[in-house]
């Protein structure tokens, strides 16, 4: 594993520091500016991947690449319900991906961004590590129509249509490079899924207010539309507000509803419907963010099995601390998640149920608890940092009681 590891941080290195580009569209949890005054920090930190720029160009008006590698390893030691102690060791490029972002002809843009990493070496029965392209993370094209219309009364006004992350929860809205955990909850990744579809967004802003309503394809299919879903099975609805109360508190509202039926045809969710309501506070040398969500994951229409039907609800708490201003930063994370039903939630596959010879039903139960405590050291702000954390977490499953302690390790550089 160290040669795996020493592998890890120099190709780490050799992506992240020499390129030029910059980091993606999402909002972050607590921003961490850069905290080496030396030239190499600064401008790596400072959207080097703006290679051409120029607002009077009718035809491009700007133009970038942006990519990002993370690489992590854990130690899960537990006890299975039966009783029994088991541990394993894992190691792990959680991601590595590259693209581009370009504005052009005044009113458009385009993003499109690649994953060049596969590895299934730590899911259940084992995998490969592959690299080399593998899959579509995000394409798609935007349009300014506030620009297009005039005076809409709206500072923003965008369309857009394409590959689109899907966002649910105050952890799904941060970007993977900017989060202050190395996993996002549990019950963040219930409802936010990792899920890529194609889908519709119109999103405005008006002050400290915005607002945004999609229309996603809830297809799956493999084989007509590996990449880009078609729209010949049914859809999902996905509605985001947030408000800037201050310069410190930021408040948000999410809801979903998945139209489809996943016994009886395509669907990338797995539950009816959820409804989440966070918040994220900055007071400077702390601060915090928090969930909680309630939700449905449906009937008969959406599993056979009844112990995985029913209502879902949780919350989480991040708190954060700065131990030395910019540089080092001190990080907890509490989460609960129950359901009505004996399976009706999960713990994370990362790592606790990554083998599945552990014992502990497939992860799944109706009351799991976590807990979280990490470090943050930054190189260069979230644009190079290292994260370590240890995570505890017991499931209450229907065959009894489990618990894993896991400690983590990791890199994440992006630009």
């Amino acid at each position: 594993m160290k040669n795996t590891i020493e592998s890890a941080i120099v190709l780490g290195l050799a992506l992240g520091f020499p390129a030029v580009a910059i980091a993606g569209p999402e909002t972050p949890m607590a921003e961490a500016p850069a905290s080496n005054p030396g030239d190499w920090c600064s401008w790596y930190g400072n959207k080097p991947g703006i290679l051409y720029k120029n607002k009077e160009n009718p035809y491009i008006q700007e133009f970038q690449i942006e990519g990002r590698f993370q690489y992590q390893a854990g130690y899960v030691d537990g006890e299975n319900i039966g009783g029994d102690d088991f541990n394993e060791t894992y190691d792990e490029y959680r991601r590595v991906r590259l693209g581009v972002k370009a504005k052009f002809l005044q009113y458009f843009g385009v993003k499109y961004q690649v994953n060049l990493v596969n590895d299934e070496r730590n899911v259940s029965g084992g995998g490969e590590l592959d690299w080399g392209y593998d899959s579509i993370d995000e394409a798609y094209i935007s349009f300014d129509l506030g620009k297009a219309l005039g005076n809409t009364g709206l500072d923003e006004l965008n369309l857009v249509y394409g590959r689109q992350k899907f966002v649910f929860g105050t952890e799904s809205h941060t970007s993977s490079t900017k989060l202050l955990t190395i996993e996002r909850s549990a019950l963040a990744n219930k409802v936010f899924g990792s899920f890529r579809s194609t889908g519709l967004t119109l999103e405005a802003v008006k002050g400290p207010l915005s607002f945004a309503a999609s229309l996603y394809s809830s297809t799956t299919d493999g084989v007509d539309n590996e990449e880009f879903n078609g729209w010949q099975d049914s859809y999902s609805v996905l509605l985001n507000v947030g408000y800037q109360v201050n310069d410190q508190l930021l408040v948000r509202g999410d809801f979903t509803y998945n139209d489809a039926e996943p016994t009886n045809e395509d669907s990338v969710m797995d539950y009816q419907w959820a409804l989440g309501v966070g918040a994220e506070y900055d007071a400077g040398p702390w601060g915090l963010t928090a969930d909680i969500i309630y939700g449905n994951n449906g009937d008969g229409d959406f599993t056979a099995n009844k112990n995985r039907q029913g209502s879902f609800y949780g919350m989480q708490i991040t708190p954060w601390y700065w131990l030395i201003d910019k540089k080092l930063q001190l990080v907890g994370q509490y989460q609960y998640q129950g359901s009505s039903e004996d399976e009706g939630v999960r713990i994370n596959s990362r790592y606790g149920r990554a083998d599945g010879s552990f014992g502990i039903n497939s992860g799944r139960g109706d009351s799991h608890h976590s807990l979280y405590t990490g470090l943050n050291y930054y190189l260069c702000g979230h644009s190079a940092k290292i994260q370590a954390g240890i995570e505890y977490q017991t499931m209450d499953a229907p065959g009894g009681d489990f618990n894993t302690l896991t400690y983590l390790v990791g890199f994440r550089t992006y630009f």
